[in-house]
């Protein structure tokens, strides 16, 4: 299938700080190209919960209006959407069904009906089931199946993970996303669409914690040998740390942005005890010095609670440093923070990485685009081509053409030197010259080392 031929997916992240509308598309090597790009700062998002629709509408109208101007061509409709806050709930629950048809294999018809079957299941009053996750499969007496499609058998069972959230907070979403002229096309778990961005199949097979760490809310997603273990939503997150600090050292919130953003570091003891800085006084009151090492003090005791909530998690589903071989990797906007890995590290005792969406965007875009920021967005779009490829939701037949705007396109080409004939020549003569002094200076140590044992012989 050539790559003009497959759709454009919009992902859209309303975040507690930002709001960003990304369009891509799968290029012929299956890499995504964006092709559309816009954000705006969010104003009605609290926790990572729609609370003022109104500012929320204005927010994704203004992301939309940037991601047209990006390229004008992009015509948008509907949407993925990302969802997060402390509404978030997870549980566990098992299922299984009879075959009518035992002669036949297993049919992806009957794994449908069993994941179907699963949104019945009691949850409490003014919750709503956002997704089911099947974790492993059971045929008959076989457990631990992976994909049970094309096995035989007469019972088929599943363990599931089925996530959760407040009725209110989800309409509010898509009321908002409506509102704003577009249609959800789905909900999905902001850490799981992270998690899709920033890792591999060998990332999830070691065992691996997501850790998005967002404006208002830090999600968390489990992965242990290839199976979702458990997801949660920890009510911390950037604007906490910005709040903190806003307090702590009395200064206005966008200076408290500011410093965390430009001299913030998460471990105090590598915060320089004489580095100051200064803050300008309000209406004629005299400058403020601040403390690098009292800015740092505050910082790194909300990422250490925040650490500590991982840590927690972790153990309710009795997965440590032991069994988690891919340790953590950290991302989300929150991510980027100075000696944050090593804060990470200390606290949690797992390894430590951030997370970055390049692994599956194609060569040659904007840097801008490849920052922890972003990897919910990036990730929406992946949900969306998992649905096209295996069936899941009815796409249009028809996909327009649409090219990759230069304003996305990285401008700096690295300059190569341009050698000619008897420079490439000479350049390999040398090359083949640095083995063969490699391997003379390797035989005559060995000589030596012969030479020097008939001495001590003699």
């Amino acid at each position: 299938m050539q790559h003009e031929q497959q759709p454009i997916i919009v992902g859209l992240d309303i975040g507690t700080t930002k709001i960003a509308a990304i369009a891509g598309r799968k290029n012929e090597f299956g890499k995504l190209e964006i092709i559309g790009f816009g954000r705006a700062n969010s104003n009605g998002v609290k926790h990572g919960q729609v609370l003022n629709i109104d500012e929320t509408i204005k927010a994704i109208s203004m992301a939309l209006e940037n991601c047209y101007a990006s390229n004008p061509g992009l015509e948008i409709n509907e949407v993925y959407v990302g969802i997060a806050g402390h509404h978030i709930k997870s549980l566990q629950t098992r299922g299984d069904i009879v075959r009518q048809q035992t002669d036949d294999e297993i049919s992806q018809r009957e794994i449908d009906q069993l994941i179907s079957d699963q949104y019945k299941t009691y949850i409490p009053a003014g919750d709503q089931i956002i997704d089911v996750i099947p974790q492993e499969f059971t045929v008959d007496n076989f457990q631990n199946i992976p994909n049970p499609i094309g096995y035989g058998g007469v019972k088929i069972g599943a363990n599931f993970h089925i996530i959760t959230g407040d009725k209110n907070a989800i309409r509010n979403i898509t009321r908002a996303v409506e509102k704003s002229g577009l249609k959800t096309k789905d909900l999905v778990l902001q850490p799981l669409a992270s998690a899709a961005a920033v890792m591999g199949t060998e990332d999830l097979e070691a065992g691996v914690a997501i850790v998005d760490i967002g404006g208002g809310t830090t999600d968390l997603a489990v992965f242990y040998e290839g199976i979702l273990k458990h997801t949660a939503v920890i009510p911390f997150g950037g604007e906490n740390i910005t709040n903190d600090i806003k307090t702590g050292l009395g200064v206005l919130k966008t200076q408290a942005e500011q410093m965390k953003v430009q001299f913030g570091s998460a471990l105090a003891n590598e915060a320089r005890s004489n580095a100051f800085i200064t803050i300008p006084g309000l209406r004629g009151m005299p400058a403020k010095e601040i403390s690098v090492k009292n800015l740092a003090n505050i910082i790194q005791a909300r990422m250490s609670e925040i650490m500590d909530f991982v840590t927690y998690h972790l153990k309710q589903v009795g997965l440590d440093s032991r069994m988690l071989n891919g340790g953590i990797v950290l991302t989300g906007g929150g991510s980027q923070l100075k000696h944050l890995i090593q804060l990470t590290e200390y606290v949690t005792g797992l390894n430590c990485r951030i997370g970055f969406p390049t692994e599956h965007l194609a060569a040659g875009h904007i840097e801008e685009l490849a920052r922890p920021t972003y990897s919910t967005c990036i990730g929406l779009i992946l949900k969306g081509y998992s649905d096209y490829e295996h069936h899941r939701k009815q796409f249009e037949n028809q996909f327009r053409k649409i090219s990759i705007p230069e304003n996305l396109r990285q401008t700096e080409l690295v300059e190569e030197e341009v050698m000619d004939d008897e420079e490439m020549q000479a350049e390999k003569v040398r090359n083949r010259k640095g083995i063969k002094d490699f391997w003379g200076k390797f035989k005559d140590g060995i000589i030596e080392l012969f030479k020097e044992e008939e001495d001590h012989a003699l």
